[in-house]
């Protein structure tokens, strides 16, 4: 029971552990789409996020690269950025980053302790309690907007667009990466259904940028922009990338948009982050053609080589090779797939994978199985996690028709001895990968690069 003072609300928490703990504590209130809560929050506290200009982020895949590519190349240019993502990697102060470095623990405690007695006030009205992700980006926005001010907020969406709360937010460019089968339980089980919610970002007169590619999705955020009257940036319409080509470990490519061309380099692989840093690339054509950011050749360029992001086809390990890779659903499979040739050349595909409950993972192991000849199964240390002997019963379904001949499945419901397994049956010249829920990838990755105060969630 919280300690209660004479005035009636719980007593201010006294250490980082207590805030975080306090946030995580309304993890059970569940995703609950729509922005009264948040609205009603932004209200008691002034409306901070009106001082603030944002680049708001949506899409099923590509959403955290797309924040990473335009966090860089906006510092590198000489702007303040914060940057609000989910989940985190490491620790919980990862999602909330000013110039790329976390909230100091010591602000975040004054900041909970501010929100926290109007969580609770809210909490006991016909509303009920926010939820854990509305007080987090509540806390985003009162960082954002009353300690660092930032020139420019890089602002990725939890859940879907139009009813997610980051919503909240009027911003200068609205981004939607791609489309693609996820969190169907909660956004419809279509493209163009899906396409509506992330579409739900997109504000009157505020330009949008997209790199969405199917017929039914793009008709969709035409349709919206239209009836926003927003100008609408499509790849493959108004830009797009050629020449790729891998030179001293970079992709190579060149950007067409409609103001210019711009030969680039990146060092993240995978073919999909050439579309990722396409889509980041126009946005700060927007920003530069009609916001007046300035943004120098050679600061665009050195941004784009040095953006990294944790847990997308990140090498961490040489003996035995291990690759990390958060695809989580059919996509972001078929990326995977498409991408490990990039590694060069290697025996035996050894993975392991654990996945949440609520997944496509049949048309994720569809991609899969045909490429790897051991896989390994296993069970993330989360409440809703996919039970490992299920997953396996869902790819013996598929064996005969997309397995390699000699495919091994091995159950192993630890994810920590499976990564030992994993490491003891891969050759230096064979290759390991570790995919998944990124609760999976959060522990695998601290294990291996030896980060003890590692913290995971949501």
């Amino acid at each position: 029971m919280e300690e209660i003072t004479r005035s009636g609300s719980a007593a201010p928490l006294s250490s980082y552990t207590e805030a975080v703990d306090w946030i995580n504590s309304l993890i059970p209130f569940g995703i609950r789409p729509g922005l009264e809560r948040i609205e009603l929050l932004m209200e008691k506290l002034g409306h901070p996020h009106r001082k603030l200009k944002f680049i708001h982020v949506a899409g099923t895949n590509g959403k955290g690269s797309t924040c990473a590519f335009l966090t860089r190349v906006l510092i590198q240019s000489g702007y303040t950025v914060g940057t609000f993502t989910s989940p985190y990697i490491t620790k919980f102060t990862n999602r909330f980053q000013y110039n790329g470095i976390d909230i100091p623990e010591e602000t975040l405690l004054e900041l909970v302790n501010k929100l926290r007695p109007l969580v609770q006030e809210i909490a006991g009205g016909e509303l009920g309690s926010p939820t854990m992700f509305e007080v987090s980006t509540a806390l985003a926005i009162l960082y954002y907007g009353e300690v660092c001010y930032p020139d420019v907020v890089v602002w990725e969406t939890g859940l879907g667009g139009r009813l997610d709360v980051t919503n909240i937010v009027t911003p200068v460019v609205s981004v939607i990466t791609n489309v693609g089968h996820d969190h169907t339980d909660v956004l419809g089980d279509t493209l163009e259904l899906i396409a509506g919610e992330k579409a739900g970002i997109i504000k009157p007169g505020v330009p949008a940028v997209s790199c969405v590619s199917q017929p039914e999705a793009i008709a969709v955020l035409k349709a919206k922009a239209a009836s926003t009257r927003s100008t609408l940036y499509l790849a493959g319409e108004d830009f797009s990338y050629s020449g790729v080509e891998l030179r001293d470990g970079y992709q190579h490519f060149t950007f067409q948009g409609p103001f210019r061309s711009l030969e680039l380099d990146i060092a993240m692989k995978g073919e999909h982050q050439l579309e990722n840093a396409a889509g980041a690339m126009m946005v700060l054509e927007v920003l530069r053609q009609y916001m007046a950011f300035m943004l120098e050749d050679e600061d665009v360029l050195e941004g784009f080589r040095g953006t990294f992001w944790a847990g997308r086809l990140e090498e961490v390990g040489t003996s035995p090779r291990i690759i990390l890779d958060g695809a989580h659903n059919p996509e972001g499979a078929e990326s995977l797939a498409k991408s490990l040739p990039q590694f060069g050349p290697y025996g035996k595909l050894n993975l392991l994978m654990g996945m949440l409950a609520n997944k496509h993972h049949e048309s994720y192991l569809k991609h899969i199985l045909p490429i790897v000849d051991t896989l390994i199964l296993t069970e993330p240390d989360f409440r809703k996690k996919m039970d490992a002997e299920d997953l396996q019963a869902i790819a013996e379904s598929l064996r005969n028709k997309y397995a390699k001949e000699n495919l091994e499945i091995i159950v192993e419901r630890n994810w920590g001895q499976a990564l030992h397994l994993l490491q003891t049956i891969t050759a230096d010249d064979d290759l390991a990968v570790v995919s998944g829920t990124l609760y999976l990838i959060s522990d695998v990755r601290s294990t291996l690069l030896r980060q003890p105060d590692s913290e995971k969630g949501w």
